[in-house]
């Protein structure tokens, strides 16, 4: 079996977390265009002075073939932070080597050395990869239902704001 490794992403990674992030979209069925994120973008907000998300990084045989994107929430009730996982994807040639459970493991280590309480993530409701998160213990939270505001609905109201 080839090595592999779960590690921390560094700034000379950003061209590979984007390609990984593009072909997350293709497996979405999105076209590669709806990612709108560029290397800069990855650089200013993940590398910079005040980074806001972390990525790892799962290789194969010396290969970035999978990544977890995640940052800090906070829980009101649990008066403790949370982790949210933005995006969990390995390329489909690198799946079956427990490469997504070795990340998730990762996240859990972070979220326990950081005394988080919560670790969250969407999963789209076609997706077989739910199958995997039940039997590792993540479980679909039938009461909560995720709502969004975007675009023009945020100008609209960040225009109202005193």
């Amino acid at each position: 079996m080839s090595e592999q490794r779960i590690r921390a992403a560094t700034e000379a990674d950003i061209p590979d977390i984007l390609r990984l992030v593009r072909a997350l979209a293709v497996y979405e069925n999105e076209p590669v265009e709806t990612v709108r994120m560029s290397e800069d973008d990855l650089r200013r907000y993940g590398f910079g002075p005040r980074p806001l998300f972390e990525v790892l990084l799962a290789e194969h045989a010396g290969r970035a073939v999978g990544f977890a994107l995640f940052f800090h929430n906070f829980s009101t009730w649990e008066g403790r932070p949370g982790l949210y996982v933005e995006d969990l994807f390995v390329e489909e040639a690198a799946r079956g080597f427990g490469l997504g459970r070795r990340l998730i493991a990762e996240i859990a280590r972070i979220a326990k050395a950081r005394d988080c309480r919560r670790i969250d993530l969407w999963v789209l409701n076609w997706n077989p990869t739910r199958e995997f998160y039940h039997r590792i213990g993540i479980n679909h939270m039938e009461e909560w239902l995720p709502y969004r505001m975007e675009g023009e609905a945020i100008d609209a109201m960040a225009a109202t704001a005193d």
